[in-house]
């Protein structure tokens, strides 16, 4: 037993390294000045460390303002997500109604659909938004929402991923918790606040570093919604250290770090609700 322990132990270690050197190179190098950066053999440790890359990333080219637009479109998309999934995700768990199971088999088709292939339609869809950016009432003659945090945030409002994750963990409760509040005259939105909103909070952290990730790690949409080089975001701004032949690449090294941070920050906040005690708190 203790040399399977020892054999699970050796492998998780040797994993870690292997998963998590290019991270541990990436904030080494940007430490390194940038006659180590090249420096052959290379020094693992840095000689002399320096925080000149970080002041240059954070002081230049428009960095703190790339840094804010993402934090703003990750933060309202986590929030969206919180709200909407699991609402959806608690109606269909716990109530009825028709074609409940249809409807929730088609949503999770959509899944399978690339983002490549909505990628278009929904460009259209932002740019014809009605009675805003100098549209008219039909959507035309304007920019729509194009070049703006709405347009941003629209793809990341609400995820099939996070109605699955809510729905499923809802369904494990029984059904007496909600019978006995329908029984003391709880509304199901009473039911839903009171009851099921605190018990989720294992499935709504793990839904909130899902969504935080994934709002602040997307670079495709924002490249196709903005053209204003004051509303990108974070991962189009790493571009900026970057030309046709050659990267600055001690900025670059420090800007990249700095980008890792707010996602590290967001799972260490919620990571303590992971363990799911929530049923047996909910029974007593």
């Amino acid at each position: 037993m203790k040399k399977n322990k020892l054999r699970t132990l050796l492998l998780l270690s040797l994993a870690a390294v292997i998963f998590g050197s290019p991270f541990f190179w990436m904030v080494i190098s940007s430490l390194k000045p940038n006659a180590e950066l090249f420096a052959w053999p290379p020094t693992f440790i840095p000689k002399t460390v320096t925080l000149e890359h970080y002041q240059s990333a954070l002081t230049s080219r428009g960095f703190s303002n790339y840094f804010l637009n993402s934090a703003i479109v990750s933060l309202i998309s986590m929030a969206f997500n919180l709200v909407f999934c699991s609402l959806a995700g608690y109606a269909f768990a716990r109530l009825d109604f028709p074609l409940k199971n249809v409807l929730f088999i088609t949503l999770l088709s959509t899944m399978m659909i690339p983002v490549q292939v909505t990628l278009v339609p929904t460009f259209l869809m932002v740019k014809s938004f009605p009675l805003v950016g100098g549209n008219d009432i039909l959507g035309r003659g304007g920019t729509g929402l194009l070049n703006t945090y709405a347009g941003l945030v629209i793809p990341h409002i609400m995820t099939v991923f996070g109605v699955f994750i809510m729905r499923q963990f809802y369904m494990q409760f029984p059904k007496e918790l909600s019978e006995a509040a329908r029984i003391d005259g709880a509304s199901e939105l009473g039911i839903f606040r009171k009851i099921f909103l605190p018990l989720g909070r294992p499935a709504m952290s793990a839904l909130a570093i899902f969504t935080f990730t994934q709002a602040w790690d997307d670079f495709l949409w924002p490249l196709v919604v903005t053209s204003d080089r004051s509303m990108r975001t974070l991962q189009l701004g790493l571009e900026v250290f970057k030309n046709r032949y050659t990267a600055d690449w001690g900025p670059l090294m420090a800007a990249t770090t700095v980008s890792v941070l707010p996602v590290i920050i967001v799972f260490l906040v919620f990571q303590r609700y992971f363990t799911d005690t929530a049923l047996s708190s909910g029974i007593k």
